[in-house]
């Protein structure tokens, strides 16, 4: 697959969508071709809203692929499940809509579930030393920062993450597991 021409973003919430935004921006992608949709704040669930709208979408994500090349990123906070859990949630609400679960060797949809949360991701992406972090996937983090100082650190992260997804990047040996399924994931949807 080439450059997708648009980029269908399904997230709990803002810090999720700059993040991954970011990350996108640096790929080439323009604002353009970058759609975000975030869940409603204060409607309930995040998760809930992201996995019952996460069929839809890749629908509409599945159909546009024939004409013009078309990317997912969707993501989701584990929380206190497994990333496994979470993907089978996914999969499971692809099969109730009537659609296949998602084909690792045809479908452009990146799945990105931050175990814990996507704080976990962030602290660990902007780590200055990267060899001594005691970042772990299940403390969670959300309540260490304010919005501010996440804000400062999201360019940081995305730009590792943008790093670690070129060709021959070279990753820590300690880089939590989620991280690293999200990586897969992007590398596999979205290749540079």
């Amino acid at each position: 697959m080439s450059r997708p021409s648009l980029v269908i973003v399904l997230a709990e919430d803002q810090r999720q969508r700059q993040f991954i935004y970011r990350f996108l921006k640096k790929t080439g992608i323009r604002s353009d071709q970058i759609r975000a949709l975030i869940s409603p704040s204060g409607r309930g669930s995040a998760e809930q809203w992201v996995r019952e709208n996460f069929a839809l979408q890749a629908a509409k994500c599945r159909a546009r692929t024939v004409r013009a090349d078309t990317g997912m990123v969707v993501l989701l906070d584990a929380d206190l499940q497994s990333v496994s859990e979470r993907l089978a949630a996914l999969d499971n609400a692809l099969i109730v809509a009537g659609q296949n679960s998602v084909d690792r060797n045809h479908d452009s949809i990146a799945r990105l579930i931050t175990r814990r949360n996507i704080e976990t991701w962030i602290l660990f992406l902007a780590a200055a030393d990267l060899a001594n972090s005691q970042i772990d996937e299940t403390t969670d983090y959300k309540q260490t920062r304010n919005a501010d100082e996440w804000s400062e650190l999201i360019p940081t992260a995305s730009e590792r993450l943008f790093a670690w997804t070129r060709p021959r990047a070279v990753l820590p040996v300690n880089l939590i597991d989620s991280l690293q399924r999200g990586i897969d994931e992007i590398l596999r949807a979205l290749p540079a």
